[in-house]
């Protein structure tokens, strides 16, 4: 599966359309990463638990939307995007989404 964010793949014309697909996952805070970002923050320095926690999510949300484009049959997914949303105090969705295609 080909995952990019430009609109189109160079040197392959698109044969197929399938629409928009997504995959999202809502994660909530962990209490011994906040305990050390607030440490984080009297020091100052990378959070490195919650970079780990965004990565996840990221990963997670990106293979959600390749299986949707996969069950439409296409074998790309152009003009990827991320978005974030806050859903309760604590918590946050991560959503990748982009064109279903077959190139």
């Amino acid at each position: 599966m080909i995952v990019t964010n430009i609109d189109n793949i160079p040197g392959m014309p698109i044969l197929e359309h399938y629409g928009i697909v997504q995959g999202s996952t809502i994660r909530a805070k962990h209490v011994g990463r906040d305990l050390m970002a607030g440490l984080k923050n009297i020091v100052g320095g990378e959070l490195k638990g919650y970079t780990e926690l965004l990565q996840e999510s990221r990963n997670q949300s990106v293979e959600r939307m390749v299986k949707q484009a996969q069950e439409l049959g296409a074998n790309a997914v152009i003009n990827v995007r991320f978005s974030t949303a806050s859903v309760a105090q604590g918590a946050a969705e991560i959503l990748a989404y982009g064109t279903a295609v077959r190139v």
